[in-house]
């Protein structure tokens, strides 16, 4: 559902670190613009998370006014987003990365394959 929102969003962001999930639209729209300095309004999607690490929400502008989307988390304490806690800062991610975090993996995997950039001077036969 969520990845369905988003097809047409050019950019995604993660907001580092936990969001305090009383928030709303406004107060979210405010901490996107004072403390990441960013425009709410442009086609780009935030997404926050809570302090259990159970629930996240994704704030995008489309056309002519918000949408807050929420996705919770239900089972055991086990059933956890692998959200990095580390800074308070924002990052952006692509979809493919997107859709891990939404099937619970992580969004930096220690090991998978590289882009390779080929050129006629670095053939890889």
């Amino acid at each position: 559902m969520i990845n369905n929102l988003l097809q047409n969003i050019s950019t995604i962001y993660i907001a580092y670190g936990v969001t305090d999930f009383r928030k709303q639209i406004p107060s979210l729209c405010s901490l996107v613009r004072d403390k990441f300095n960013m425009d709410p309004y442009e086609s780009s999607a935030v997404i926050f998370c809570n302090r259990k690490r159970d629930s996240i929400k994704v704030l995008c502008y489309d056309r002519n006014g918000f949408v807050l989307a929420q996705k919770k988390l239900v089972g055991k304490n086990s059933n956890k987003f692998q959200w990095p806690r580390n800074s308070e800062e924002l990052k952006s991610i692509t979809k493919e990365q997107l859709s891990w975090l939404l099937s619970g993996l992580q969004i930096y995997p220690k090991k998978y394959f590289k882009d390779v950039k080929m050129n006629n001077e670095n053939i890889a036969i």
